[in-house]
Formats: C-alpha cells, structure tokens, sequence
C-alpha cells in the first residue's frame, strides 16, 4: 500500500511540473487514469481472493486510491488554470 501512495504522489507531481498552464486537463486526467488503474488492480485482487476481509480491505484500498487520485487531478487542473 506505501508503495501504491507513493506511485501516485510522484505521478500527480510529475504530472503537476509537466503542466504548463496551457488550460488542458490532460495532466490531471492521466494522474486520475493511473490511480483508477491502480485501482482496478486493487479490486481484482480483491475478487481473487476467498478472505472477506481481505477483500474488504483490498476494496477500501482501491476506493482510496481512487479518491487520492481525483484530489489530485482536480488540484492539477485548478493550478494549471491559474498558472496563466
């Protein structure tokens, strides 16, 4: 899982210094594409295994993920509008 965070913070932040305020969303929607593939691994996982709780988890794991990754495309598009 530390893994998988970290992923995803040096993504959104080298999506965030490749944006150069050019008022596309493509930066933001490429760090929200890798968490939501993140995801989806997540929840694979999930559906292979015969543990409840460890599907549980898995589960919420994937939801966080996905979560972390729309903050961060909604925090990369906001700077790349103002960043004009």
């Amino acid at each position: 899982m530390k893994y998988l965070n970290k992923a995803i913070v040096a993504a959104g932040l080298l999506a965030l210094a490749a944006c150069g305020g050019k008022g596309d969303d493509a930066a933001g929607d490429n760090v929200a594409d890798m968490a939501e593939n993140q995801a989806d691994l997540l929840e694979e996982q999930a559906d292979n295994t015969s543990n409840e709780v460890v599907a549980d988890s898995l589960e919420n794991q994937a939801d966080a993920i996905e979560d972390a990754g729309e903050a961060k495309e909604e925090a990369i598009d906001k700077a790349d509008v103002n960043a004009q």
